[in-house]
């Protein structure tokens, strides 16, 4: 299974680089272990949906305008190996060749049209956008761009497959095994698919074969296991009737999925609400279209109808908002930032009060407690905040460390960043790549700007990373404060937050002071001090000595504004059920 893989990857990752953590080296890139990056994902989210998203021209931007705009913040950036404000030295990194001169990928780009009714096609305006790779802002290739006519006639397609085609009527084994099929030809091509992947997201091509290919088919297996095992219930009443419960398709599923994990999202929306017998209009996110066009090929490969699979790419306020607001969708799904998440809602409840599942964003705490093994704490929490390039809705970035480990923790956690390997995500052994865009990584630089400017204490890092792309320097903040940006906003991307706590009351009620609930780390060897920490942390998981463990069955959401609904497991299925009571009169019933 995907969650042993992992599980045994992690393991390796702690045992050969907690060493090199607790070392006191600032020499730049260094490779300890690159499996520390080989975790499973988290959902996570950045928006794709039908809020202000960028615009075509800002997609478009080219490697010189993300240089241009680094260069015009450089004087409020600390360069490699200066003294911060309070005179610390700041952990030194060089600038790696191996960004300048990036690999060619392998992989050709054969769809790149919307997919409705089974046909690729262009879009009704003949528009197209471009997607660009992360690693130099260059063009890959021009993508159809949906809009609300395209979405309309994704829509059409999905309810004409629904009220007339064969997928919810035929048997739940049949479904399965079309799934379970599907699930073996992207085995078949996980090379194929894992590239492209990398190539439009800027993710290691080490984690996309080795983790996120083998969790989608986890995943696709799981539910096409769950096609033919949901039913509903014989209720007893109170009286001669008979009573029995039908769980039924919802109907037209709108989906809208992030850039952050595009595959495993896919996995985590689609594969559930086809289990159930739903057709779908998925709207891709439009920094990374182009993985999930091939996989929706390979699925009509292995014999899904036409019309019960539509992807439309496009646009949050085009195509984005049409699926949200649109009379015909009997369910929308979201995944993305809790900004974009409110407008989803709005647009859903304003239109024909579709129910709406919500995985938003988060600001989760990593508590290091003072009975912590430190070596071992620093490359879990390490691996907390910067797997996926700090681009996890669910990364470890509130790092509260106990006062009585806090220094010796914090020297150890400067000199991990310094020795993380970045570089060409195609190359072997790297662990970190390119933020996904532009506009991802001027924001990054941005909150690294208020972290300096708001008094914290810079120990690592600062500064994009070579000249060419979208790099960022793993960077590293100490003598944080609660009230702080970078401690109250979701980041997103390769920034680690170091905070000192006093006891376990004073962590718990810090650590609930946010507007998010999404995810929780707990790092101790004290049973009751797990387990007190996990009922009283105001969130959906809580991983213990561990983080980012996903499996195909355990469900993941969160608390507050972090969103609604469960993502994965058997609490996913309700997402795309209606649940039905059927009563009938009993003559003379022989029992009751």
């Amino acid at each position: 299974m995907a969650s042993r893989r992992i599980s045994s990857l992690l393991s390796r990752s702690i045992s050969s680089s907690s060493s090199s953590s607790s070392s006191s080296s600032s020499s730049s890139s260094s490779s300890s272990s690159s499996s520390s990056s080989s975790s499973s994902s988290s959902s996570s989210s950045s928006s794709s949906s039908s809020s202000s998203s960028s615009s075509s021209s800002s997609s478009s931007s080219s490697s010189s305008s993300s240089s241009s705009s680094s260069s015009s913040s450089s004087s409020l950036l600390l360069s490699k190996g200066r003294r911060g404000l309070n005179g610390r030295t700041i952990a030194k990194y060089s600038t790696a060749s191996a960004v300048e001169d990036p690999i060619t990928p392998s992989v050709k780009v054969n769809y790149n049209q919307l997919l409705i009714n089974g046909q690729f096609v262009d879009s009704v305006s003949g528009k197209t956008f471009p997607t660009l790779d992360p690693r130099t802002g260059e063009v890959i290739a021009e993508v159809a761009e949906g809009d609300a006519r395209d979405i309309d006639i994704a829509v059409s397609a999905a309810r004409k497959a629904f009220d007339e085609g064969p997928w919810p009527k035929m048997t739940a084994y049949e479904r399965s095994k079309i799934m379970l099929r599907f699930a073996d030809l992207v085995e078949k091509h996980a090379e194929e698919v894992a590239a492209l992947e990398t190539w439009d997201n800027g993710k290691t091509y080490e984690q996309s074969l080795k983790i996120e290919i083998p969790m989608f088919v986890r995943l696709f297996r799981y539910y096409g296991g769950w096609a033919d095992k949901i039913h509903g219930l014989t209720v007893p009443a109170d009286g001669s009737y008979h009573v029995q419960t039908l769980h039924e398709p919802i109907g037209v599923a709108g989906q809208i999925i992030p850039w952050n994990f595009p595959l495993v999202m896919f996995a985590w929306k689609v594969g559930p609400a086809l289990a159930c017998g739903n057709t779908i209009v998925l709207k891709t996110a439009e920094q990374t279209p182009l993985s999930a066009l091939l996989v929706a090929k390979l699925f009509h490969e292995a014999g899904l109808p036409e019309g019960v699979l539509n992807i439309v790419s496009g646009y949050g306020p085009t195509a984005g908002a049409a699926l949200a607001s649109h009379m015909e969708v009997d369910k929308l799904a979201f995944t993305g930032s809790t900004e974009t998440g409110k407008v989803v809602l709005e647009l859903a409840s304003k239109s024909n009060l579709k129910p709406v599942t919500l995985e938003l964003g988060g600001k989760s705490p990593f508590i290091v407690c003072e009975d912590a093994d430190v070596d071992k704490a620093v490359e879990m929490a390490h691996f907390a905040l910067f797997f996926n390039q700090g681009q996890c809705c669910c990364a470890g970035s509130r790092t509260f460390v106990h006062e009585k480990v806090h220094d010796e923790f914090v020297e150890k956690a400067r000199n991990r960043a310094a020795n993380r390997v970045v570089g060409d995500p195609f190359l072997g052994g790297i662990e970190q790549g390119p933020q996904v865009d532009a506009e991802q990584f001027k924001k990054i630089l941005k909150y690294i700007k208020y972290g300096i400017e708001g008094g914290a204490t810079l120990e690592a890092g600062g500064d994009r990373f070579g000249s060419k792309g979208y790099y960022v320097q793993p960077t590293v903040f100490s003598n944080v404060k609660d009230d702080m940006k970078i401690a109250e906003d979701e980041i997103f991307g390769p920034v680690q937050t170091i905070l000192k706590y006093k006891d376990i009351d004073e962590v718990i009620r810090r650590a609930n002071a946010s507007r998010y609930g999404l995810a929780a780390g707990v790092f101790t060897q004290n049973i009751n001090t797990a387990n007190r920490l996990t009922r009283s942390l105001r969130v959906g998981s809580v991983w213990i000595n561990c983080f980012d463990v996903f499996d195909a069955a355990v469900p993941f959401g969160g608390y507050k504004m972090s969103g609604h609904g469960r993502e994965k497991g058997i609490y996913s299925l309700s997402n795309y059920l209606q649940v039905k009571a059927v009563v009938t009169p009993l003559e003379n019933p022989a029992w009751l």
